[in-house]
Formats: structure tokens, C-alpha cells, sequence
């Protein structure tokens, strides 16, 4: 073939493509109960993509959390799903001959943390015991990582503090107002409920595992990674706190279209300054965290290539 023809078949191929992405394409995500991060996150996460890529629409789902997300996933009623790291990376690393459910994209890390009113009396995890504990909702990933904190502190979280699990994520900030929970437990900087507390009458503060507990914490869970929330994250923080977290995942139902993948990793990578407009208080989900995050072996095909540049 000539150079003239290559071109020209070049310049085809390349037509083809830029039709292709302009084409509608509507992708179902399933997200969790109101008032937590993973609405807040995927509506700004739908409005961030539709700015740079308009054809390009994500239809949120309300669902429970975590847990219902990977059900929908594998029975194929939702294309997206948002899930919580230690849920996702059980669910990965144990897939077995299942269909598999792969990672497309990821969310934010999550720093959790404990949170109580300012004037509280709380000064350290040990000092939840005996007390009524707001852990999040029954389905929630947050809820398997606050167990899993207080277990490496050496505190039962079924019978040395007195665990509430919410119907909504929501509702845990006005129970600690209201003097129903001692503390909340929730993850990300920019966590709705941590920012309900920290910006409402009286303010609030913001407690981690000890030093010495920190390695029993990681130890027990291969999802968890030290994370350090820097002074002035929250207002009235004026010291560093360390803690653990992980990374939350955008998962792909089994046999998610890679065209699709493709050009929604595309979109959410040109979209991190809009997103970052929205979150303010989170890092802007970038596809290139992924590389550190999780196994190769766990990404979806499209996602890889991306990351291989592609």
C-alpha cells in the first residue's frame, strides 16, 4: 500500500473512532443511601463526565452499599458499581471461577476515623468503650473498616462498645448531636458526615487508632494502607492524625463492554480538574492511581491498556 493510502486509512480509522465516541452511551452506577460519600461522590462524578464527554451519561442507582453493589454487579443489573476497599478486595482476591467483576476506575482513598462533638469527652478509641457507636450503615464497607480499627485496638466491636448501624448514612451526625452516639465512624476527607460535624455548631473532633495500634490494624486486613490526614483538613484540626484506609473502586459488571471502559476511563481522567471543583476536600479520582492500588490482574482490559498508555 502506498504512504498515501496508509494515510489515508489512517485518517479513516481515526474518523471511525471520534464518531464512535460521540455516540450516546448510558452506563447504570449503583452508589449506596443518601447523605454518604459514595452519592455525594457519584453525582459529582456524572456531572464532572458530562462536562467533558456529553453523550456520555451515568444513571445513579441508589442501592445499600457495598455489599448490594457486588450483587447487582454479578447478576448484571447495574453496568457500575461503587464499592468500599476492604469489601472489593475480598470479593477480588476470591473470585475463583465466578464471572469476574473487575476494577475500572478508582473513587478516593479513605482515611477512617472516629468523630466526636468538640466538647466530648472522648480523647481516645479506648475511651468508646461501654459507649453507643454509630459504625455506618448494615451494608456499608465503612462499617467492615470500623470494626476492623477498633478489632486491631484491641476493642470487641460487638460487646465492648454499643454498636448503631444505620438505615442511612445520613443520619449518623445528628445522633451524635443529639447525644444518641458517642462517635461516628465513617472514611474520606471529604465524607459528607465528616463535614456535617466538623462545620456545624460546636465543631467537632477527629480521633485515629493509637501508634501501637496501627500495625495489629494493617496486619489484619492486606486492603489497608497508612494514611496521614495533614493539620487543617477539617476546621479546628490543628495536628496530624494517623490512621488507616483504602482505597474505595469503581468495579465493572462480568463481560462490561471494553468500548465502554475505554472511553469512561478517558472521561474520568479529563475530568479531574471539573471533579475536583465538586469534591473539594478529596483527591480527584485518577485512573494512574490504580497502578499502586490493586493487582494488574484486577483490572478490567481497557482500564490496563490505559495504564499501559494505550
Amino acid at each position: 500500500m502506498s504512504k498515501r493510502r496508509l494515510i489515508a486509512a489512517a485518517a479513516f480509522i481515526g474518523l471511525l473512532a471520534s464518531a464512535r465516541a460521540s455516540e450516546p452511551l448510558h452506563l447504570v452506577l449503583a452508589t449506596a443511601t443518601p447523605g454518604g460519600g459514595f452519592p455525594a461522590y457519584g453525582a459529582a462524578l456524572a456531572a464532572a463526565i458530562r462536562e467533558v464527554d456529553p453523550d456520555l451519561t451515568l444513571e445513579l442507582r441508589a442501592s445499600k452499599g457495598s455489599t448490594e453493589n457486588l450483587i447487582l454487579l454479578r447478576e448484571g443489573r447495574v453496568d457500575l458499581g461503587l464499592v468500599q476497599g476492604e469489601y472489593a478486595y475480598e470479593v477480588l482476591a476470591g473470585q475463583g471461577t465466578l464471572p469476574a467483576v473487575t476494577v475500572v476506575a478508582p473513587v478516593y482513598a479513605a482515611p477512617g476515623l472516629f468523630v466526636v462533638a468538640a466538647d466530648s469527652p472522648v480523647r481516645s478509641l479506648d475511651d468508646l468503650r461501654g459507649r453507643p457507636v454509630a459504625l455506618g450503615t448494615r451494608s456499608s464497607g465503612l462499617t467492615a473498616m470500623g470494626r476492623t480499627i477498633l478489632r486491631g485496638a484491641g476493642i470487641d466491636p460487638d460487646h465492648e462498645i454499643r454498636p448503631i448501624l444505620l438505615d442511612h448514612a445520613g443520619d449518623g451526625p445528628a445522633m451524635v448531636r443529639a447525644g444518641q452516639a458517642a462517635a461516628l465512624f465513617g472514611g474520606g476527607t471529604g465524607w459528607p458526615g465528616f463535614r456535617t460535624m466538623a462545620e456545624g455548631p460546636g465543631g467537632a473532633r477527629f480521633l485515629g487508632p493509637s501508634a501501637t495500634a496501627l500495625p495489629a490494624i494493617l496486619a489484619a486486613s492486606p486492603s489497608l494502607r497508612r494514611i496521614t490526614v495533614a493539620p487543617g483538613t477539617f476546621p479546628g484540626q490543628d495536628a496530624a492524625i494517623e490512621t488507616v484506609g483504602s482505597w474505595s473502586l469503581v468495579l465493572g459488571k462480568p463481560g462490561l463492554d471494553p468500548a465502554a471502559v475505554s472511553r469512561l476511563v478517558a472521561a474520568i481522567d479529563k475530568a479531574k480538574p471539573a471533579l475536583a471543583r465538586r469534591l473539594p476536600h478529596e483527591r480527584p479520582s485518577d485512573p494512574r492511581d490504580l497502578a499502586q492500588a490493586v493487582p494488574a490482574a484486577w483490572l478490567h482490559p481497557a482500564t490496563a491498556a490505559f495504564l499501559r498508555g494505550e
